[in-house]
């Protein structure tokens, strides 16, 4: 029976893992809650850990995957949840929701949510409390009916936060030796784009939704006064609608003057926005996060990042010209990188002075495949495609160069134990080269940077970012 007694337990919002920030996920729909009278219980297992007397008095689970970390770790949660507690409905939303819901309604969910979920998340709760049938809310699946995920605009509530733990148990702003707390907030979902690699196109296939400046604005104005001193905008795409973010920073720049603030943003909206750039800096931007994934242009072309190597150095120009930090990620693994791909972004990286701009995991993403990939739909996939492997969510494929394979595991396992060991990411950097250089044929090349404590390095979040 998927219909649930929750009016005599308490609803209870899980986030497994959000890069290292208070997770949206649980405020948002939280705040939703709270407007219809509701009251929820939080559980961030990233940093309260698991907690069995949440779970066992809850007659509502909803956990949240916004992204594939979080997915692997939700469906543990989930799977303990059914244990301890087997009476209570189990809803996972969120993006990966959508993409697994055939396997997560099969095993551990009750039922699944995905796109702009917060609505449909409010009605399925009041429909169990009320005891009432499920089965026909928009945008619920459940194991007798598969629904389409809602991508309208939603009536955003204010995010509520109160049942989150405080902001210093979550990634800080590091800058120039400084420690500050550090905000967490979107100003908008979805994506306009198309990127083959990026879970985003099969939900919303090309569609964005805008949170309204007000609600944006007072959940800066509540985290300010949590104390915190800079935000980032977890938005896909910060600049997918450049004059409703600009608004936003304009108003906050006014009311805090002393905030600053992150954001991400494609290499090609980078140089589409490049008269908006030493604004958005003089508002308080001091680093941009951009997927620029590779170097390689038939990589780019695979990916249809929509964005060159050309226009990867001249967004790096046009950004250091606004004294605004690019921080990039890569994809450094895909089916069709070269060692000499993965080498030229190492010999980039060194000649543009941005080792200390890339978190060494970078150097170790492999390309995920999940189910409902745009990429599953392309010809050229059925060359190097494996099979799903279920319980990790993604295709398995192997490199057509062995090389890269094996170089991937080596690159993997010196990086976690890097990050164990807490080193100097310089010198991280340096090793990876050296596996990368052997891995051609054994040539060495001198280091360009040494390990000195007095360098200045840029701006950056404690967490390394990385889905």
């Amino acid at each position: 029976m998927e219909s649930r007694d929750t009016n005599q337990r308490s609803l209870l919002l899980v986030s497994c893992y959000e890069l290292g920030h208070q997770p949206a996920g649980i405020a948002m729909p939280a705040g939703f809650l709270r407007r219809e009278g509701y009251e929820a219980e939080a559980l961030d297992v990233s940093v309260e850990g698991f907690d069995p007397a949440k779970v066992e008095r809850a007659g509502f689970i909803g956990i949240s995957v916004p992204m594939h970390t979080a997915l692997r770790l939700g469906v543990r949660v989930g799977r303990e949840a059914q244990t301890i507690n087997p009476a209570a409905h189990i809803c996972f939303y969120g993006l990966y929701a959508s993409l697994n819901a055939g396997y997560l309604l099969d095993t551990v969910a009750d039922s699944i949510i995905g796109g702009e979920f917060e609505a449909p998340l409010v009605a399925l709760i009041k429909a169990l409390a009320e005891r009432t049938d499920i089965a026909s809310i928009e945008g619920v699946s459940t194991r007798r009916r598969r629904a389409a995920p809602v991508l309208a605009r939603l009536p955003f509530a204010i995010p509520d936060r109160s049942a989150l733990p405080p902001l210093d148990r979550y990634a800080m702003l590091d800058i120039q030796g400084e420690q500050r707390l550090a905000g967490y907030v979107e100003a908008s979902r979805g994506c306009l784009h198309h990127c083959t690699h990026c879970p985003i196109p099969p939900v919303y296939n090309g569609r964005f939704f805008v949170v309204p400046a007000d609600v944006v604005l007072e959940d800066v104005r509540r985290l300010v006064a949590a104390g915190a001193r800079h935000i980032t905008f977890g938005d896909p795409d910060f600049l997918n609608g450049p004059g409703h973010s600009l608004r936003i920073v304009q108003a906050l720049h006014d009311e805090f003057p002393h905030l600053t603030y992150d954001f991400t943003a494609k290499i090609e909206h980078v140089l589409k926005n490049r008269a908006l750039l030493p604004e958005f800096s003089r508002l308080g931007c001091i680093f941009t996060i951009s997927a620029v994934e590779s170097l390689s242009d038939v990589v780019l072309s695979h990916l249809e990042k929509g964005h060159t190597r050309a226009d990867v150095v001249e967004a790096l120009r046009l950004l250091r010209s606004a004294r605004i930090v690019l921080r990039p990620s890569f994809v450094s693994f895909t089916p069709w990188t070269t060692l000499d791909d993965y080498i030229d972004v190492l010999e980039f990286v060194e000649a543009e002075g941005l080792i200390d701009h890339v978190d060494p995991v970078q150097f170790a993403i492999r390309l995920l495949v999940p189910p409902g990939s745009v990429l599953l739909s392309r010809a050229d996939t059925r060359r190097w495609i494996g099979p799903l492997v279920q319980e990790t969510f993604t295709y398995k494929w192997a490199h057509p160069d062995p090389r890269m394979d094996e170089l991937h595991r080596e690159v993997t396992e010196l990086v976690e134990n890097a990050v164990a060991s807490k080193e100097d990411a310089v010198a991280t950097f340096y090793r990876i080269r050296d596996l990368a250089y052997a891995a051609r044929g054994g040539e060495s090349r001198a280091r360009a940077l040494s390990l000195s404590p007095l360098r200045v390095r840029p701006p950056r979040l404690t967490e390394a970012w990385f889905c």
